[in-house]
């Protein structure tokens, strides 16, 4: 399940955690926090899953294995 942390400190800065978010996913969770907080990216830092390549997977790659599965 994705997950996004957020952490509010009292001097008003905001800190962010995303989880099972591969790629660049995150990013656009992180825009959409700047702008329903009226705030601004000052520093981040990304985790290993963002360096990982997001699982995209189409209607036709999921045919040809239900196809390739019932062939075995």
């Amino acid at each position: 399940m994705k997950q996004i942390e957020i952490r509010i400190f009292p001097d008003g800065r905001v800190a962010t955690v995303t989880r099972n978010m591969k790629g660049k996913e995150c990013l656009k969770y992180f825009a959409t926090l700047e702008a329903l907080l009226e705030a601004q990216v000052t520093d981040s830092e990304f985790t290993s899953e963002y360096y990982e390549a997001e699982q995209v997977e189409t209607e036709e790659e999921t045919i040809n294995n239900q196809y390739t599965q019932a062939d075995s």
